[in-house]
């Protein structure tokens, strides 16, 4: 396994049928991105292939990001999209306290409500959050992260819905978030970059992307 994870960037084909299928389903799309992952990997096959994904989308295209170890894109359908691979070894190096960065990241912001003990569950409910709750979730997640923020842009996405008899009933809300910090910790940040931030990996969350921010 190499010491940096690559990223693959696939343009996705609007006229496929396996990607019309993967943008409505999340449970197809997280098992599209884990056929670009190295067989054999046993339990846990995500974490152990480091993958992470984004799906972005314009008026007028829709990119698959795919962040991982080892990652293969000639497994995708020949019609699924034009796929492009790159190390991400330069923007792990870059990384120092003081940089300014432009982020981008879905995330699906959440809280665990504690149940009464009558109801028999430890755990507690999933609360996915918005406006401003969820505004300061990303600021507390982005500060231990190791980034310090000047500006959040949120924009509300359609939330992933699983399908399937084993899929998890629950809709995981999305919310992407772009603008600028600084670097405070670069460990801390490094860690949050190959592990992904908050819940919802499986299904398109957690994929933290940073570029040099320009001046003026």
């Amino acid at each position: 396994m190499t010491d940096h994870p690559m990223i693959a960037r696939i343009r996705l084909n609007p006229h496929s049928r396996d990607v019309q299928r993967d943008l409505r389903d999340a449970t197809q799309m997280h098992r599209t991105v884990m056929r670009l992952a190295p067989d054999g990997l046993g339990e846990s096959a995500r974490h152990q292939a480091g993958l992470l994904y984004r799906v972005d989308e314009t008026d007028t295209a829709s990119t698959l990001l795919v962040q991982g170890y080892r990652l293969d894109p000639a497994q995708l359908r020949g019609d699924y999209g034009h796929a492009a691979t790159k190390s991400l070894a330069p923007m792990f190096n870059a990384l120092r306290k003081g940089l300014t960065v432009r982020y981008c990241i879905v995330v699906n912001p959440a809280k665990r409500e504690l149940l009464p003990r009558a109801c028999g569950s430890k755990r507690g409910k999933i609360i996915p959050l918005s406006g401003p709750d969820a505004d300061h979730w990303w600021t507390r997640r982005a500060t231990d992260a190791g980034l310090h923020l000047h500006v959040l842009t949120p924009t509300p996405l359609q939330p992933a819905r699983p399908r399937g008899k084993d899929a998890s009933p629950m809709r995981h809300s999305l919310l992407r978030y772009d603008g600028t910090a600084t670097v405070t910790d670069p460990d801390n940040l490094a860690q949050a970059l190959l592990t992904g931030i908050g819940r919802g990996k499986s299904y398109g969350a957690g994929l933290l992307s940073l570029a040099p921010a320009t001046a003026g």
